[in-house]
């Protein structure tokens, strides 16, 4: 799995980006605000690798939110890496949450693909969606990130997982998954 990318920016376009890492040439495909803020001839990308039967493709990012919100929303039913990507081109991390707290269908359906009944489904799925800012406690962040996808791997619900969670004063990833599976139980 390739999940980073460094080297001189061959080409560019407003959503694909040609980069020569040591003679071998990567296409990894970029959001408009990502191709926008790639101003110097070197790129460092953070990445999330699809492979599917047909295709292998390389999805680029330079700041982590913005790959957080391409991973979360990919995972939705019916909303493929283009939309995720139009999504990111369309939204900042912080306005994209905002958009989901206060569930303005009419701003999702700004974003090319998608239509009423993709917004709503995507404004449920995404209940309690969050961006910290990077300044915060990153680490608490992220430990409670984890927790979430380990339990929903489990096959538990995110309203579920969430109000568990709130009430956690877990450490680590580990203690947090603890808790709130006692709680769950």
């Amino acid at each position: 799995m390739i999940v980073g990318i460094e080297g001189k920016i061959e080409k560019k376009e407003p959503t694909v980006v040609h980069i020569n890492v040591n003679g071998l040439i990567y296409e990894v495909f970029v959001s408009i605000n990502c191709s926008s803020a790639l101003i110097d001839t070197k790129a460092k990308l953070l990445t999330t690798h699809i492979i599917k039967e047909e295709s292998s493709s390389l999805y680029g990012f330079l700041d982590i939110n913005e790959k957080k919100l391409f991973d979360t929303v990919i995972k939705i039913n019916g909303v493929g890496p283009k939309v995720a990507l139009a999504i990111c081109s369309t939204f900042t991390p912080s306005s994209f949450a905002k958009v989901v707290e206060t569930k303005d269908i009419g701003m999702l359906k700004r974003v090319p693909g998608i239509g009423p009944k993709g917004a709503s489904r995507i404004l449920v799925e995404l209940s309690g969606f969050v961006i910290t800012d990077e300044n915060s406690t990153q680490g608490a962040s992220s430990y409670a990130t984890e927790a979430v996808m380990a339990l929903e791997s489990l096959g538990f619900k995110k309203d579920q997982i969430n109000k568990a969670l709130s009430g956690c004063s877990g450490t680590d990833t580990a203690s947090l998954v603890k808790e709130a599976l006692k709680k769950l139980q």
